[in-house]
């Protein structure tokens, strides 16, 4: 299965999140992913001003494992919560402080955290959907019980490593990780809160109180602690606090990436081709200077000719065929290969490959669903759209992956970022100038924004199975301000 997401990152970036479930009965699964791009010809994107190295220059790629999957209420006192293993790695340092204690105490710190995180998010996901009115006010509340409870379970497990054993470097370790999780719950708290607002539930009032009094007291815990707080009138203060954030971010989510080691793909098999290259374009100059030299004999005019003929066209038809070598390899193999491994251990592999193809090489189920207009399709008989396929294929060892973690996971996560900078820079103005005239019959100029769209066609293949998704980025020189899934 593959589960995809588009979703604007910033101002000049798209997010393209696909999620690779690997099935837990089948040993090794294999997943593919056809995106096609159709680009206006007005900006110029073709291959002689956009090569290869600038797309993958404008593209980002993260690998990561999807987050184990865990109700609140269970993270907060259920039989299989991740406090089981995470209070018993805590004991074990405390007991014995060894070098693979410590790595499996920060492991379960850092999985908890993002656990954690990921559940917050679902939750009030959950209650934001929610269109049963009555269940309302029991969701809020178990809410709310769940995140006091998880808050106070991890605090009490300062003093099983509050010990003698524990080094202050081992001890920040549970420090980040406390305040982590005080900003994440108070910043899920915030969110919620925007939720509520737009509910007009007669009781709602009651669980807004409750979810203001869970965020003063982590904000009076912070100050107690010594962590920063936002603060409304300290403006390099604040920046400090955002520059930590991140870095808490990092340390609490680097468990889930994993290490990707990527390379040239099919560079044997390119060259045994080019060699083929040359071995053509040598018989051709030996077989030119064999043939005159026996017509006219050594030494002679003629034969000069031949040779320095031959000798010229045995590098075009060297280039010509590296050319056609190139292309046809194009076609079987890809640009990169890139190796997943988790724990020193490989677990699978992506690989993935860029080109430039013409309408005659679209699927007519991607043309279909492209759906040009009736003035796009007469436009494009004179300057039709350029088109761009990023192939990718994904293969993953369910296996490997079990071994290298003690959670469930269901797979991997490859989040994309995919920059469009190159393509705003032969933009026209955003600003179009709109003419009306008001009651009085007065002509007013007002602004209009003028938009670019470039359409996204995704094809998933998984299973033996196909399916189709379409995005539309609307985006002007000033960047992308929206995406539309169709």
């Amino acid at each position: 299965m593959i589960e995809e997401s588009v979703k604007i990152h910033d101002k000049y970036s798209v997010e393209i999140k696909l999620g690779f479930i690997a099935r837990k009965k089948q040993k090794v699964s294999q997943f593919s992913v056809n995106t096609w791009l159709f680009i206006p010809n007005s900006l110029d994107i073709n291959p002689l001003t956009y090569e290869k190295k600038d797309f993958y220059r404008d593209i980002k790629s993260n690998i990561r494992l999807i987050t184990p999957i865990y109700l609140l209420r269970d993270i907060a006192q259920g039989a299989k919560s991740p406090f089981i293993l995470l209070e018993e790695s805590f004991r074990r340092l405390a007991s014995n402080p060894s070098r693979s204690n410590a790595a499996n105490y920060e492991y379960h710190i850092k999985m908890f955290l993002s656990i954690l995180k990921s559940a917050l998010r679902d939750d009030i996901g959950h209650i934001a959907a929610n269109t049963i009115s009555g269940d309302n006010i029991y969701l809020l509340n178990e809410f709310g019980d769940s995140v006091e409870r998880i808050i106070e379970r991890y605090r009490n497990l300062r003093r099983i490593i509050n010990a003698s054993t524990i080094t202050k470097e081992l001890f920040n370790f549970y420090l980040f990780g406390d305040e982590f999780m005080s900003n994440v719950i108070e910043q899920h708290a915030f969110k919620l809160l925007e939720v509520l607002d737009k509910a007009k539930h007669k009781d709602i009032a009651t669980a807004k109180r409750r979810i203001l009094h869970i965020i003063r007291g982590e904000i009076t815990y912070k100050k107690e602690m010594g962590y920063p707080i936002v603060e409304r009138k300290e403006i390099n203060r604040n920046r400090e606090l955002i520059f930590r954030l991140g870095l808490l971010k990092k340390f609490a989510e680097n468990e889930l990436f994993l290490t990707a080691n990527k390379k040239r793909d099919g560079v044997l098999v390119e060259q045994v081709y080019y060699s083929v290259a040359a071995g053509i374009s040598m018989i051709f100059a030996t077989a030119i200077a064999f043939s005159f030299q026996l017509a006219y004999g050594n030494f002679t005019i003629p034969l000069f000719v031949a040779l320095v003929v031959s000798y010229m066209l045995k590098d075009r038809i060297k280039e010509l065929s590296r050319y056609y070598f190139a292309h046809k390899l194009g076609k079987r193999y890809f640009d990169h290969k890139t190796k997943i491994n988790l724990k020193n251990t490989t677990i699978g592999w992506s690989k993935e490959a860029m080109d430039f193809i013409t309408d005659d090489k679209v699927p007519a189920e991607v043309l279909k669903i492209r759906n040009r207009s009736a003035i796009l399709e007469a436009n494009n008989r004179s300057f039709s759209e350029r088109i761009i396929l990023y192939r990718k294929l994904v293969t993953i060892s369910r296996n490997q992956l079990d071994r290298g973690t003690q959670y469930a996971t269901s797979g991997i996560n490859d989040i994309i970022r995919f920059n469009v900078s190159s393509f705003v820079t032969k933009m026209d103005d955003p600003d179009f100038p709109l003419y009306i005239a008001d009651d009085d019959n007065d002509i007013k100029t007002i602004k209009g924004d003028r938009p670019y769209y470039l359409n996204l066609v995704m094809q998933l293949n998984h299973d033996g199975k196909t399916s189709y998704r379409r995005y539309r980025l609307v985006l002007n020189r000033s960047g992308i301000f929206d995406i539309e899934k169709y």
